[in-house]
């Protein structure tokens, strides 16, 4: 027999506070705040994990779904009459809110944008989950709070629509908690994707809170939802519906290509800017010196970068790439040494690497049947879903003159490894056609030419026998892989040529286009 609805609803009330109490110590679901005592993050998503189970509760005790959703009136009430009590910062435009509904160490682009903010007296509140360390530029800015968020996984019973219903729903609870709470901030500036439930509850958020709301548009997260489960699956449909309404509630918006941003103007009504992923100062070419350190470390865990055991030479200190006189610190290159080859992914569905495998026993067939080819060291570094399938592929090959390692890099060893390469391969397809992969903006940073696969929009960035070759399918990958080979290690083939073009691009950094783009916009709200 159930409790009346009033009794429930007082029970309720009083559980609140020492429930509230004890989940600050039992439910861990926001990490510490990185260098300060500050423990408004774990009070969040606490709040937001009761308020949630209590509304549960409710509904398991027979109240109607308007009595159980009281704890959420009570906490929106509160959160409307304490921003409309204590008055807007008259300082608030100079904070500025950078939040990403996933890992901030996975996020690039979002860290680069805090940085620029910094960079212009702005500060900045980045908002994210922690799961890879941030690049240290940001963790020693001292006008760069990170406040970091949990990943909420949802209920793991149930069907699986229900299970990731109750995520999106802890979602909710949790960002509209933290971005209520946050001190006022001039604007909001979100990623997307992920957009579900981002851009709707900060949209909320910023209407309750006087702040300008920027999306900086990535991708369309119902293009990626839709590698998984088809294009006509209802829960694509769906998501592609709620990021058309709510997308076009921003305030601005920011954009990675022209044709996403020709895309956003004729089929959604959004009109927005487009910012071009530029490498920052730290992707550039690798000293020798460097290159020789970074592959001593390397060589340490991975033995691709360890010199052939049969090899000694004395006071010289033997990289597979590099060797350094002991006596002299002077550093040159192997002789005979193996090409290096480098590919960066999330190992997630939009990407096929076994392309790349294919392509590479192709070339192993070109060394074997007597082509002037180097061996090469192929290094795929990332982390992802699929990385463990690929990783047993790959021991399941049996290749003599080709190495594959899979290393995953700290934020500052990733730069120099790109810069000691040789070439770098992209495999990314985009889930809409409209966005173009980092890692080969990053790639050209360090002038390290690119094979890339063809997708619509890849020729605002990659320019076919220029700074770089398009490909379709493995076999053309292999057949470049041998051409761009055939003159190594010299450098008047078409792989020096492609890397002098580079050289000589004078092709624009991320603070000069950040400052072109970006800058203007908020100056202009400021103002």
């Amino acid at each position: 027999m159930f409790l009346k609805n009033t009794d429930v609803v007082i029970i309720m009330c009083i559980m609140y506070s020492p429930v509230v109490r004890v989940s600050l110590n039992f439910l861990p679901y926001i990490q510490p705040r990185q260098n300060q005592e500050n423990t408004m993050a774990d009070a969040n998503a606490a709040v937001a994990v009761v308020t949630v189970s209590l509304v549960l509760l409710g509904l398991l005790s027979g109240l109607s779904l308007s009595w159980a959703l009281l704890p959420v009136a009570v906490v929106v009430l509160i959160f409307v009459l304490a921003s409309g009590l204590k008055g807007r910062d008259e300082l608030a435009h100079l904070n500025v809110c950078v939040l990403v509904l996933g890992d901030i160490g996975r996020s690039p682009r979002m860290q680069y944008h805090a940085l620029s903010l910094s960079r212009h007296g702005y500060n900045v509140t980045l908002i994210g989950f922690l799961g890879t360390k941030p690049h240290q530029d940001i963790i020693e800015d001292d006008r760069i709070d990170i406040l970091p968020i949990s990943e909420l996984k949802g209920l793991t019973v149930g069907p699986k629509i229900f299970r990731y219903a109750s995520k999106v729903i802890f979602q909710t609870f949790q960002l509209f908690y933290v971005l209520m709470k946050i001190e006022d901030q001039g604007y909001i500036l979100m990623q997307n994707p992920p957009g579900l439930p981002a851009i709707a509850v900060t949209w909320v958020a910023s209407r309750f809170r006087g702040t300008q709301f920027i999306i900086d548009w990535h991708n369309y997260g119902y293009t990626i939802m839709a590698l998984t489960h088809g294009q006509n699956h209802f829960i694509v449909k769906i998501a592609k519906w709620y990021e058309k309404l709510f997308g076009c509630f921003s305030d601005h918006n920011l954009c990675v290509t022209n044709a996403m941003r020709e895309d956003l103007r004729k089929n959604w009504n959004i009109e927005a800017t487009t910012l071009y992923d530029k490498p920052p100062p730290i992707f550039r070419e690798t000293p020798l010196k460097l290159q020789h350190e970074l592959f001593i470390k390397m060589g340490s865990t991975y033995l691709p970068f360890r010199p052939s055991p049969d090899v000694t030479k004395e006071y010289m200190e033997l990289t597979a790439f590099t060797e350094r006189n002991t006596q002299t610190g002077a550093v040159t290159r192997s002789s005979g040494r193996p090409a290096l080859l480098i590919s960066s992914t999330s190992w997630t569905e939009d990407e096929d690497f076994s392309i790349l495998l294919q392509a590479l026993e192709e070339y192993e067939k070109f060394v074997e049947a007597g082509d002037k080819l180097p061996s090469l060291v192929c290094v795929i570094t990332g982390k992802g879903p699929q990385k463990e399938y690929y990783k047993k592929l790959i021991d399941s090959k049996e290749l003599q003159h080709i190495k594959i390692c899979t290393p995953w890099l700290e934020a500052e060893d990733y730069p120099v490894l790109l810069g000691s390469a040789d070439l770098g391969v992209c495999l990314h397809k985009s889930s809409s056609g409209l966005d173009l992969p980092m890692k080969v903006v990053d790639m050209f940073g360090c002038c390290l030419p690119v094979c890339a696969i063809h997708f619509q929009c890849l020729h605002e960035l990659v320019k076919h026998e220029e700074n770089g070759l398009i490909f379709k399918d493995s076999k053309e990958l292999s057949e470049q892989l041998k051409l761009l080979f055939s003159d190594f290690p010299s450098d008047q083939g078409k792989l020096g040529i492609f890397r002098k073009n580079l050289r000589e691009s004078g092709q624009c950094r991320w603070d000069e286009n950040w400052d072109q783009n970006v800058l203007p916009l908020i100056k202009e709200h400021c103002d």
